[in-house]
């Protein structure tokens, strides 16, 4: 996840990381736990912008890599409700429209663990 260095406060990242495993192990289920790793990301407002100016309203752009099989068994928009729910979880409804979502598949054979293929 990035988001502004500012939204972090020492307590917003525990809240976070709990509420962005529990939005994925609500979609695949509790099995999926182990597996999901949370990074936060924090930008200072200064070099973040959009539409050629520096931004002026809180936002948070988050991005889910996965093994591309993983994205083929639900629909994505399943995922993509319950990652944002998350986001609004901890920061309030006021932020939902600058929610980002990205679902980012990698093939088969495209990742590793350890020197190996995954």
């Amino acid at each position: 996840m990035k988001l502004h260095e500012e939204m972090l406060d020492g307590s917003t990242e525990r809240k976070l990381i709990e509420a962005l495993t529990n939005a994925a192990t609500e979609v695949y289920g509790e099995n999926f736990r182990p597996l999901v790793v949370v990074e936060l990301f924090g930008i200072p407002r200064h070099r973040w912008g959009s539409g050629g100016a520096p931004a002026t309203r809180e936002a948070v752009q988050i991005t889910l890599n996965m093994r591309e099989a993983g994205l083929t068994r639900l629909d994505p928009a399943v995922l993509i409700t319950s990652i944002t729910e998350a986001a609004t979880e901890v920061f309030g409804d006021q932020i939902r429209e600058d929610v980002s979502v990205h679902l980012v598949g990698v093939p088969q054979g495209r990742s590793g663990v350890g020197g190996e293929v995954a």
